[in-house]
């Protein structure tokens, strides 16, 4: 089918849940997205942060194809190698000694609040159970990861929510101090703020949160969904902050496309999770442990961290010059590694699809920032091809309202 009849076909049999790009993707290949009717796009989203490896990376493939024909899934009721040589290789990039692995983001929020909630009861004997987020925030979408998340506007309609939730203002200590009470089991933040805008956390904030939490006895939860994997130039985003949260969360890159999700904790706080109290049927399945091993090793065999924190430096300071051409268009570049906002100073849909049309495939968040992604395997060629295009584009339209989308 061409792209018209998928749009027409998807049309009549899909919830309309999503508002599509205005392309459909038929294959992809390292960085590039190749529609039905041949058109190539540079992808600079990577799935949302997914495909940090690139599309359809070889060595993955292999792994897929051999694992497939040993074991794909005999359920968790079994002990699985796949499961445990992962398990090492992830914990060993972190400080934390337990992993529960499971299939999304949200589901690993919701397990991250439900053995919060289960370790203050079952092990230190207290009842809290309240977990506070930070405004901006963006934790899920099921109903207690989208009651955790700090916007509004996707919470409407969904209600009653989940109560036991409290929300904090972005990088106000002050507040969070008045807001954490005797009944906070939790403080649940994104070292970078993906959805929210590209928004790192101030580092005073930051350092002074952890004190916070360890002072009254409060679990540091970080959600590193987007940020994890290599994204930012380290592992995880918070070791730029040198933090040492009791529980991290991970999922989009964790497995190079495929869907999986990972709580990770202390020694002492998985003791919230006795036998039977938490569980899934396809978290963590021979097929996609395997996959997400290969993921790790290449990471580290490649140097992508290191990669992505030295290409993603040079970026940013390459979109500092095109912020420095157009004079009041572009507010400001922010980010870490190859997580980028370039935060317009109007909206931003006609910029947007500009650069789309230009074959530029990238995402739009809060309606003024262009959030980029891209797979960790970018190189600076294409990047600069960005630039160049993004220049031409405030160029082109530098007096021009925006146009309406």
């Amino acid at each position: 089918m061409n792209t018209e009849d998928i749009k027409k076909n998807e049309s009549a049999l899909l919830c309309r849940t999503y508002g599509r790009y205005p392309l459909a993707v038929s294959r992809a290949q390292g960085t590039r997205l190749y529609t039905p009717e041949g058109r190539v796009y540079t992808d600079l989203l990577a799935g949302i942060a997914v495909c940090n490896l690139g599309h359809c990376h070889p060595e993955l493939a292999e792994v897929m194809a051999a694992q497939a024909r040993k074991l794909v899934h005999a359920s968790n009721l079994f002990y699985q190698e796949e499961q445990v040589e992962l398990a090492r290789k992830l914990l060993a990039t972190t400080h934390l000694q337990r992993v529960f692995f499971c299939n999304s983001g949200a589901e690993a929020n919701e397990g991250a609040i439900k053995l919060a909630r289960r370790f203050m009861r079952e092990v230190r004997g207290e009842d809290r159970y309240e977990i506070i987020t930070l405004s901006g925030s963006f934790h899920g979408r099921t109903l207690g990861t989208l009651t955790a998340t700090g916007q509004d506007k996707i919470k409407t309609h969904f209600g009653p929510l989940p109560e036991g939730f409290a929300l904090a203002p972005f990088g106000d200590l002050t507040a969070m101090e008045r807001i954490m009470s005797p009944r906070t089991a939790a403080v649940l933040v994104e070292t970078i703020q993906g959805e929210g805008g590209v928004i790192p956390l101030p580092e005073d904030y930051a350092h002074g949160l952890e004190k916070l939490c360890a002072d009254r006895g409060v679990l540091l939860m970080v959600d590193e969904i987007q940020t994890g994997i290599a994204r930012t130039g380290k592992f995880w985003a918070h070791q730029h902050f040198g933090l040492k949260p009791q529980i991290i969360t991970a999922a989009k890159a964790l497995a190079g496309g495929l869907p999986m999700g990972a709580v990770m904790c202390t020694e002492e706080v998985a003791g919230g999770f006795p036998p039977g109290s938490h569980g899934t049927t396809f978290g963590g399945n021979a097929l996609i442990s395997a996959v997400a091993a290969k993921v790790i090793d290449i990471i580290e065999r490649d140097g992508l961290c290191e990669q992505a924190a030295s290409l993603g430096e040079w970026f940013r300071n390459r979109l500092e010059r095109v912020k420095d051409r157009h004079p009041g268009q572009i507010v400001q570049i922010r980010g870490l590694g190859l997580m980028v906002g370039i935060e317009l100073a109007r909206p931003g849909a006609d910029i947007w699809r500009a650069l789309l049309d230009k074959g530029f495939v990238l995402n739009l968040t809060q309606g003024t920032v262009l959030r980029l992604l891209p797979p960790l395997v970018i190189t600076q060629r294409e990047l600069e091809g960005f630039a160049q295009a993004l220049d031409e584009i405030l160029s082109g339209r530098a007096d021009s309202p925006a146009s309406p989308e």
